[in-house]
Parts: structure tokens; sequence; C-alpha cells
């Protein structure tokens, strides 16, 4: 019976194979899928499942969630998407929703990234830092 440490070790192996030029390989990312659940050994939906978790991730790493209080003028938008095309890849996807709670500024999500310059978290951060301090005294 395989241990944690080696399932995770094949399956970023496997996760490897289906690379090409730094980019996941649809179909390579099938067929892996395809013969871990088809194979009878012991551990394959561990396997299977730390697999998934990895594409999952790299997916996630390229994704941009750009949330703003109101609709980006066009100049601000397109700054944005070069900036974080500059950062992140040419293959790098974006998503620009509005979010009237962050009361103004913008917020930025790739991955686990978050850049937060939005009022609300300046709000919130002031708070912090006043009961901080008042919890001082």
């Amino acid at each position: 019976m395989k241990n944690r440490k080696q399932t995770k070790r094949e399956a970023r192996h496997l996760f490897r194979l289906c690379l090409v030029n730094n980019s996941l390989d649809e179909n390579s990312v099938r067929q892996v899928v395809e013969n871990i659940l088809k194979s009878k050994r012991r551990g394959n939906l561990a396997l299977a499942t730390e697999f998934e978790r990895l594409v999952r991730l790299d997916r996630l790493r390229h994704e941009a969630q750009v949330e703003s209080a109101t609709p980006l003028p066009s100049y601000l938008r397109s700054n944005l998407e070069a900036s974080l095309l500059r950062t992140y890849g040419p293959e790098l996807s974006m998503s620009f929703e509005e979010n009237p709670s962050l009361i103004g500024g913008v917020r930025v999500r790739v991955g686990s990234d978050v850049y937060d310059g939005s009022v609300k978290a300046g709000l919130a951060a002031l708070e912090k830092r006043f009961e901080t301090n008042g919890a001082s005294k």
C-alpha cells in the first residue's frame, strides 16, 4: 500500500508529464485520468484525487478575477490587464466583475495571490489597528 508521500510524488510526476511548453495539455490530462481510473491498483483513487488537485491549482494560477465597486474605465482596465499579463504570463484569462460591497478600489485574485486595494479592505485594516491599539492600553 502506498503512503501519502508516494502518492503525492507520483501525482506530481504524472502532472509534469502533461505539461507542454509549461502549459497543461488537455488530452494528456484526460489520458492520465482514464489510465488511473482503469487501473485496478490499490490507491488509484487517492492518486486521481491528488492529480485532480494539481490540475485545479494550475487552472487557478491562469485565471484572474478582478472585482471593482463600479465598472472600470477602458484605459484602467487595459492597463491592469497588461500589468497582470506581464506578471503572470500570456496564458492568463481574466474576468471583470462588479462588487458594490467593496465601496471603491479594486480587488484582484490570481490563484492564491490576492491584491486588495479596496476601500472595504482599508477600513477593515484600520478597524483592526484600532482594536489592537485599544487592547494594549
